[in-house]
């Protein structure tokens, strides 16, 4: 539910955006190698939710690359001060620096960099880059989703009972998911980005969270979902809109399409059998 509409003009249009996004994405990528594996301090913006140099030195090179390219754009990512200046503006690139910070602390390769450009409330240009792994996921509107260049496309399960669902590791341990184990193949996946994108894919086959998620956590995955044919709602089947005033988000389903109301009927019947 997410730009899924096919459109040439839209893709010529974004050329440049998408390419500029690209390489900003590879440059960030690069200063997380440099740190990834090494020594370097770690802060605590909040409880649970650490914050390094690499998250901050990559919103730099994101920041003054996008914006030189762009200057008239407005600007959201995790480790900026906000604005209420984005909200005026037709454009708005939202932009997660380093998603899952914990699995490039844990050495973990599970984390990316996550650009997305926004137009009127919806994503038209995203990329999400993986540098451990080299992957670099790629989608504009109305031009499909591609990994390193190939287009890919979302997987063809239609059986909940077996399908491959992503799940938080934190989530997990909190025992989020164990209403869930026995409905569905449940694997633990780091970032929340990166399981969208390993949807998009088609590796595995949905994923879901219940847990708020602020916009720069899921803005491109969502478009790289939709352009590969999937589907991407709140847990309540709504279509969603970025760019809020409250960026946070009340958590997301991010699917083939064909498990999707398995997995809304799934949700309904776990929350009604907990009233």
């Amino acid at each position: 539910m997410v730009a899924l509409g096919r459109g040439e003009n839209d893709v010529m249009l974004m050329e440049r955006e998408l390419e500029v996004a690209r390489s900003a994405a590879k440059a960030a990528g690069l200063v997380l190698l440099r740190y990834y594996g090494g020594a370097y301090r770690v802060s605590e913006k909040s409880a649970d939710n650490p914050v390094t140099i690499a998250d901050l030195e990559s919103n730099e090179i994101l920041k003054s690359t996008i914006l030189a390219a762009f200057p008239g754009d407005g600007w959201l990512s995790e480790e900026t001060a906000d604005s209420d200046e984005r909200l005026k503006q037709k454009r708005v690139w939202i932009v997660d620096p380093l998603d899952g910070t914990k699995e490039f602390i844990g050495e973990i390769p599970e984390f990316c960099v996550c650009i997305a450009l926004v137009e009127d409330g919806t994503p038209r240009v995203a990329v999400e880059y993986n540098p451990v792994r080299d992957e670099l996921f790629a989608a504009c509107k109305g031009g499909g989703a591609t990994l390193n260049g190939t287009p890919v496309h979302v997987s063809k399960a239609s059986d909940l009972r077996h399908a491959s669902v992503l799940a938080s590791r934190s989530e997990e341990a909190r025992g989020e998911w164990e209403p869930y184990q026995s409905r569905m193949r449940v694997e633990l996946t780091g970032s929340v980005a990166y399981k969208f994108a390993l949807v998009a894919a088609g590796r595995h086959d949905a994923t879901f969270t219940l847990t708020p998620k602020n916009e720069w956590d899921v803005c491109a995955g969502a478009l790289l979902v939709a352009e590969a044919g999937g589907m991407v709602t709140d847990p309540d089947g709504r279509a969603i809109r970025f760019n809020n005033a409250d960026t946070l988000l009340p958590g997301l389903i991010a699917s083939n399409g064909l498990l999707h109301r398995p997995i809304l009927n799934t949700i309904r019947a776990v929350r009604a059998s907990m009233e």
